[in-house]
Formats: structure tokens, sequence, C-alpha cells
């Protein structure tokens, strides 16, 4: 393996051997109308059924199972708009290890008080004039804590992986797999599972149009950075690919393309209506990109990750009111006017 590769697929079966007793298997669901708007065969792997409703928690598990003896004792240290921080937040309480995380003030409300109930110390900053990164780094050393990032991780990588892996073992030979990608984390990791059981299979990233700072860093192989990005994609605000991600993403995944509010929201709406599963505006970015028609793969069998489901209900009812869907499907994509 490439020197800057800090992950290998070996990882990714270490972690799942050592969280395989409290990560949930979570449920790959298929849907007839799907496979016909999309001339395609689709699976998707629903990490919104997780624990903590989200892929996060794999990640966070991992990480806390490896810490030493002195590093448990000490406690640990995130920062995150809410998934990750739900994560490391019931981590800690099953690996009985103090936990601390950094959130914004306007993280969603449900995200917020999840973290709290799971034992967590949550420490509030206004991201408009403080960066997380600054507050973590500086609590970390005041209170000589462990940081454990949300995506920038060896160990958090490898066990976001295990969603891959898991799909690929359940449903087989896979042509596609589109992975939505905030800090890259579940992207790389996945992309690592999928490359070494299929080389074969197309990876691609999903992220917002307003957040595409790692599509033109894939684009461009060049880190390019954006600055808390208005999307309602709120797990997509990451300033960055990280330096363990950046390179990971660069030789595994095939892809990267982007999708606007509009259509996040429109799928969001969709996978509500039609699939009946919750989702959050996160967690429908790699389902926009083949509903939308962004990525098309006819006759394939295409696997897509649901990353999440942790939406507060008041708030995705306002968002959902926003969605101007036409009278009736397109042949192959469900909504039937051009994106904004």
């Amino acid at each position: 393996m490439d020197a800057a590769l800090a992950v290998s697929f070996t990882d990714v079966e270490a972690a799942a051997s050592r969280s395989q007793n409290q990560v949930h298997r979570t449920p790959v669901i298929t849907s007839t109308t799907v496979n016909r708007l999309t001339q395609s065969q689709v699976f998707f792997k629903c990490e919104n059924f997780q624990r903590t409703g989200s892929f996060k928690f794999r990640g966070a598990l991992n990480a806390l199972a490896q810490l030493s003896t002195e590093q448990r004792r000490q406690g640990v240290l995130t920062y995150s708009s809410g998934n990750h921080a739900q994560a490391i937040a019931l981590a800690g309480q099953l690996l009985n290890i103090p936990t601390t995380v950094v959130m914004p003030e306007d993280a969603p409300a449900v995200k917020l008080a999840a973290t709290r109930e799971y034992g967590a110390e949550v420490i509030l900053y206004n991201r408009q004039i403080q960066t997380r990164e600054e507050l973590g780094e500086k609590l970390t050393r005041d209170r000589g804590l462990t940081l454990i990032p949300p995506y920038d991780h060896p160990h958090v990588i490898a066990g976001q992986g295990t969603a891959a892996k898991e799909l690929i073992e359940e449903v087989g030979t896979l042509d596609g797999l589109l992975v939505c990608c905030g800090g890259g984390g579940l992207l790389s990791g996945c992309a690592i599972a999928a490359k070494a059981l299929i080389p074969s299979c197309q990876v691609i990233g999903v992220e917002p149009k307003r957040a595409d700072d790692a599509t033109r860093s894939f684009h461009s192989r060049t880190l390019q950075t954006v600055h808390n990005p208005d999307t309602v994609a709120d797990g997509a605000r990451t300033p960055s690919l990280g330096k363990y991600t950046f390179p990971l993403v660069l030789h595994y995944v095939n892809d990267m393309v982007t999708v606007s509010e509009t259509a996040i929201l429109r799928t969001m709406s969709f996978l509500w209506e039609r699939l009946k599963i919750v989702v959050e505006p996160t967690g429908a970015l790699a389902a926009s990109a083949l509903l939308e028609g962004i990525i098309s793969m006819p006759n394939a069998r295409i696997g897509v990750i649901i990353s999440g489901g942790n939406v507060d209900l008041k708030q995705a009812g306002k968002l959902l009111a926003k969605v101007n869907k036409p009278s009736k499907l397109q042949p192959k994509v469900p909504w039937a006017r051009e994106l904004s």
C-alpha cells in the first residue's frame, strides 16, 4: 500500500470483527419504482437504522475501542454538527469513557439533545466567529483529552468502511457504489472496501453544490476548501477533505459529483414518501445523484449508502413543504423539471 494511504482493507476487516457485537448490521432495501425509474437494480444500505441514527457509530466505536487505558481514563473530545457527536457519546457510554463534544449553536435540536442524553458534555460555539478545530484543539490541550475527529482519523475511516463491506457481503457484485461526502471518512472507507471486494466497482462520491470542496479537490487533485457552506445537508458542511481522506479519495474513488439544494430536498421527500424511511438531507445525497439522473448506469447493479436519518421532525416539515414537485414522474427520473 502507498505510504500516504493510512487505511487498508485489512483495517476495515479488523474494525468489522472488533465491533460486530455492538454495531447493527443495517438492512438493505430495494424498490421496484426506483429500479424502473433508473433502469437499474438499486440496493439502499440504510444506515439511518444504525445505532445513533447514522453510519458514524461504526467509526466512533472502532476508534474508542483502540484507546489505551490511560487515554480511556482521561477521556476524549470531538467536534461535530451532530451525528459524530452522538456516535462518540454512545461509544463512550458503552466503553465507560468520558466524552466532550464541541457542537455549533445552530446544530439540529434532535442531534444536540441526543448527544447530551448519551452522557457527553456539550460545549457550544458560534461557527460564524469560531472554528471547531481551533476550539477543539485548545480544549484537548487544556484538559489532556484525546481528540477523535469526525472523519480524518484512520480508525474512524476503517470503521466507516464496514458499511460497504456489509452491503457487498449481502447483495454480491455491484457495478457502482454511490456514497455521500462531507469530510470523506465514509466515502474513503467504503471505497477501500468496495475496491478490495469488487475491483471493477465504480465508486462515486456525492456532495452538495454549495459545499463542493471535495469535488473540486478530486478533479484538480489539489486540496480545496469551503467556509461554512450554506447547505441543508448539515453533515456536509466540512471545510475540506483531510490529510488521510484526501489521498484515499484520490486513490480509490472513480468520480465525484454534486447535487443542488432543490435536488437534495426532492430526493429526501421521495425517500420518505415512496420508500417509507426517515432520511435526513445529508443522508439523501447519494440517492439524489441517481434519482435526479446526474448519475446514470442503465442495466447496472448499484449500491447507495443512505448515511443517516437524524432529522428534527418540525424542521423536516418546513423543508419538505418547500419541495415543488411536478404532477407526475418522468420515465427515467422522478422529477419533471430541470434543477435550479
